[in-house]
């Protein structure tokens, strides 16, 4: 019986949500991998949980995931956050995910993204669309900053990296309708599908973090980049800027110049 990879994706990240509801609050050990960089002991069970099935199901694919690195098989690869939002997690703040995506020759075919306290399930696959639940997503409406809701994120190395991100959220603080930080980059970038959020940007993050939710905001109709407007690379670290894409290159433009224009569209 062929196995259908976007269920199985789906059903697979509920199981490790489960291991984080059993967890939230309840956190046990809690390890340092940097000096804010944390991992409880179920971001490795939940990653242990998805790697085990995957490796048992489609024992060809390649896996990338944060905590174990890479298993490399074949040219079709998974990229695992079994745990976004970790420090939250470690705090008991309630919002952290579960993402999942699957790749073929470099291109995104799917992607998964499970809020396991909210039982929010956002999905997204290529040409397909994306959704939460039964219901398709679209992009935001805005059409300058001065009339959007941005999110950003900072680096676990804020403390030492020279490109941390400050400069930049305190200039757009001051230029949109707000900046949240919410401390999850897949949610981020899966509430900007949603239309919940106008635009997204961050310096420094890694493809665990971004894969999912950058193919669903542009299957939601929006525009992901690096944040030098070159295309993203779903292998590196590097810089990611999302939008509902009538703000692209007004955020590119602003982030560039480390500063705002000034904004006269009311």
């Amino acid at each position: 019986m062929t196995i259908n990879r976007y269920s199985f994706a789906k059903d697979l990240v509920r199981k490790a949500g489960a291991i984080l509801l059993e967890g939230y609050e309840n956190t046990g050990e809690i390890l340092k991998k940097g000096e804010i960089d944390l991992v409880t002991e179920y971001d490795l069970r939940s990653e242990r949980q998805v790697v085990a099935e995957i490796q048992r199901v489609f024992p060809e694919d390649s896996i990338i995931t944060e905590e174990g690195g890479e298993y490399q098989r074949g040219s079709g690869y998974w990229v695992l956050d079994p745990l976004d939002g970790t420090v939250n997690f470690a705090h008991g703040v309630p919002v952290f995910c579960v993402s999942l995506a699957y790749l073929e020759n470099g291109r995104p075919i799917l992607g998964v993204i499970l809020d396991p306290l909210r039982d929010e399930l956002f999905h997204a696959q290529l040409d397909q669309g994306a959704w939460l639940g039964d219901r398709r997503l679209k992009v935001s409406k805005a059409t300058s900053l001065n009339l959007s809701l941005l999110v950003t994120g900072f680096a676990y190395d804020i403390r030492t990296r020279s490109d941390n991100n400050l400069d930049h959220f305190a200039n757009l603080a001051l230029r949109t309708q707000g900046v949240r930080r919410l401390g999850s980059a897949a949610l981020d970038l899966a509430y900007v599908a949603a239309g919940r959020f106008d635009g997204y940007w961050e310096m420094m993050s890694y493809t665990w973090d971004l894969t999912a939710g950058a193919l669903m905001v542009n299957e939601a109709g929006g525009a992901v980049s690096r944040a030098d407007g070159n295309p993203f690379e779903y292998r590196k670290a590097t810089s990611v800027v999302a939008t509902n894409g009538n703000i692209h290159n007004e955020l590119l433009d602003a982030l560039a110049d480390g500063i705002l224009p000034s904004q006269d569209q009311g």
